[in-house]
């Protein structure tokens, strides 16, 4: 769609309940019963059993084979959906529970082309009566008596949460999901699940993540909203906040409102816009490393008084027992400080920890709008559509999937002309100050506490995360705000030192690749910023080939990209300077070297724009030209480049990548004409 989709949550394993957890085990491990029919087929069997809890147990074993990828095309080939999905309306809430985490499993393992499949195969159905279901039973759940409302509505509001991130996950796949979101008037539904924010806040916020997708770019679901849909957005929005999950609540809806402002009345944009940022403002004040220390802190204190408070009572109970019953009471005593001692090996439903991610999370998410304000809504940026990661384990210093360019990448961000409302906000609210606060790395005190222990230690990773999106948000801000907005001249020489000590901080470029082409994006917008201003370049020379010679290692076509289009930059700079010769012929021996070696037709493309930038014009440039022998090497190349184009373009690359390289091999014959004229300028 043209713009960066919010990131999620890693999602929580689903934790079954009941008396089946060797069945389970086996399940997950694939040991159970072997059979030519293979992990599965006992438990879809199971599915039709006449004993609910047989059925609930069956459903939370699929919940965890849906996890296990190479099953996934077993369980389509034995149609698990069209068997999961009427026990969504099974008599018993457990199995309706259990089979809502299976299907939601299901969703978030499985992708797209399972999420399609389930539309195919009709889940929406009883998806859809379930959510209606849940609705008219926390309505008629009011009427009962208060210990009874209290159980009942736990228990529908965990099948309700479980039944929304099923539609939130296939909604986000599936344009055809949407579809039926939008005639089946769900709107209305989610929506009375969000009014009941200050009570259910998991449910609310499972509610503004699928709101936040549902709404994007999709007109006919805008239509829907009327005064009364807004005021519960703005409702929850504006309401105190009670805690982080409530903070990551309400910068969700901000996101959805933003994805809302076409039906906004122009009178109203800038009240609605000032509203949003303020929020997002208020996401991006607050110190995360600091909370982050805190929780923990919190959470050990918890457990040291429950232990404590437990070992009392141990100690009056074995007061009024006899000698027999007080050996009966030391295993007792033993396992309370066991339990103590395991203490970081807490369940990830912990309290503290959950409000810890929901912060950390919010801020993500935050840093993700800004960005989607700044971009442009042109459905044709390529480069700007998200490629989300198969697996959270397979990256060791970034999240799962991620905001990641394509092949394409590497292109500046499409400006957007900012309107005055929004212009006017992020200046108003310190945004990009409070944005380059967060490109610095974690805290790392909170770091070090958190690596220790097992529990705590994913926060690390969104710590990152949020690092890594600050930096993305950054490059939009650099590239679409004027000078003084940014802190005036001082202030980008300071971001440009503070950005060069964070890469030149990692002693390993290739082992954070994410991390890399985030920030050399922001580096290249930052110095290209610069250099249209005439603010002089603080790397040195050195450093700048150092970063360069690292970055063009990198399997990565983007952070290739960026690097070249660095030395382009600087080398520009540097050719109108004197005393730069040495400078300027070891860059262009390198971008030559960039622009025939390299595999890719793009980053070949930007190394001789590079070239283009850098020896245009000017007196070192023309000498370095002509010593390294530029002309005889581009003459040599230039029709291979051409060749590479006919035989390459249009089976790799995009129209709009193709229209750049006809560009290259354009200017390209027009920069050998001009070096003609140079050198023969220079050598008679």
């Amino acid at each position: 769609m043209g713009k960066s989709k919010t990131k999620r949550f890693k999602r929580p394993q689903f934790s079954p309940t009941g008396n089946c957890q060797a069945e389970l085990a086996a399940a997950e491990n694939g040991t159970e019963q072997e059979e030519d029919d293979g992990p599965a087929a006992e438990l879809l069997e199971k599915l039709q059993h006449p004993s609910a809890e047989v059925r609930e147990c069956a459903c939370a074993g699929l919940a965890r084979l849906v996890q296990q990828r190479p099953l996934l095309p077993d369980l389509a080939r034995r149609d698990a959906v069209r068997r999961l999905g009427p026990l969504l309306l099974d008599p018993s809430l457990a199995v309706r529970e259990t089979a809502a985490g299976a299907l939601r499993n299901l969703s978030a393992c499985g992708g797209f082309e399972v999420c399609d499949d389930m539309v195919t195969k009709d889940i929406m159905t009883p998806l859809v009566a379930l959510l209606r279901e849940c609705s008219a039973g926390l309505d008629s759940n009011e009427m009962c008596p208060q210990e009874e409302k209290d159980r009942n509505r736990n228990s529908v509001e965990n099948i309700a949460n479980e039944a929304v991130n099923v539609l939130w996950n296939i909604c986000e796949c599936s344009s055809r999901a949407v579809s039926v979101f939008n005639k089946e008037g769900c709107l209305d539904v989610v929506l009375k699940y969000l009014s009941r924010f200050s009570t259910s806040m998991d449910l609310a916020i499972s509610v503004a993540y699928c709101l936040q997708t549902v709404t994007e770019d999709n007109p006919e679901l805008l239509k829907a909203f009327g005064a009364s849909a807004l005021r519960v957005l703005e409702s929850a929005m504006l309401a105190p906040v009670t805690s982080m999950e409530h903070i990551l609540l309400k910068t969700l809806l901000a996101g959805t409102i933003w994805n809302l402002k076409g039906i906004i009345p122009s009178k109203s944009q800038a009240e609605i816009i000032s509203a949003i940022l303020k929020v997002l403002s208020e996401v991006l004040e607050m110190d995360a490393g600091e909370v982050v220390l805190q929780m923990k802190e919190a959470g050990e204190q918890r457990l040291r008084t429950a232990a404590e408070t437990e070992e009392t009572r141990a100690h009056a109970n074995g007061d009024l027992a006899t000698e027999d019953e007080e050996m009966e009471e030391v295993p007792r005593r033993r396992r309370v400080r066991r339990k103590t001692f395991i203490s970081d090996l807490l369940p990830p439903t912990d309290k503290e920890l959950r409000e810890a991610v929901a912060l950390l999370t919010a801020q993500q998410t935050a840093l993700e709008i800004i960005v989607n304000m700044c971009c442009s809504e042109d459905p044709s940026d390529d480069e700007w559509e998200e490629e989300l990661s198969s697996s959270d384990e397979s990256e060791a210093f970034m999240e799962e999937e991620s905001f990641r360019e394509d092949e394409g990448a590497g292109q500046l961000l499409s400006p957007l002309c900012l309107s005055h409302e929004v212009h006017a906000a992020l200046t108003h609210f310190l945004i990009p100050r409070k944005v380059f606060e967060k490109t610095a790395f974690p805290n790392s005190t909170a770091v070090d506490v958190c690596s220790k222990s097992p529990t705590w230690k994913p926060v690390v990773r969104k710590m990152n995360t949020v690092q890594w999106r600050a930096l993305v948000c950054l490059q939009s801000l650099v590239s679409l705000l004027e000078v003084e907005h940014l802190g005036g001249a001082p202030a980008l020489q300071a971001l440009a030192r503070h950005l060069s000590t964070l890469l030149f901080a990692q002693p390993d470029f290739a082992k954070h690749v994410d991390f890399l082409e985030a920030i050399s994006s922001a580096l290249r917008a930052l110095l290209q910023t610069m250099a249209s201003q005439n603010i002089p370049q603080c790397m040195t020379p050195d450093q700048l080939m150092t970063l360069c010679r690292a970055g063009v290692q990198s399997g990565n076509v983007g952070v290739r990209v960026n690097v070249v289009s660095i030395l382009g930059i600087t080398g520009s700079v540097l050719a109108k300077e004197e005393g730069t010769l040495e400078t300027l012929k070891t860059i262009g021996c390198f971008l030559l070297e960039v622009a025939t070696k390299d595999p890719s037709l793009v980053v070949a493309g930007e190394a001789l724009d590079a070239l283009f930038d850098v020896f245009a014009d000017g007196k070192e440039a023309e000498r370095a030209s002509v010593q390294i022998h530029l002309l005889s090497a581009l003459k040599e190349f230039q029709p291979v480049f051409k060749m590479k184009i006919r035989k390459e373009g249009r089976g790799k690359h995009s129209p709009d990548q193709l229209c750049v390289l006809d560009n290259v091999k354009m200017n390209l014959r027009r920069f050998v004409a001009y070096q003609e004229t140079v050198e023969k300028r220079l050598t008679t």
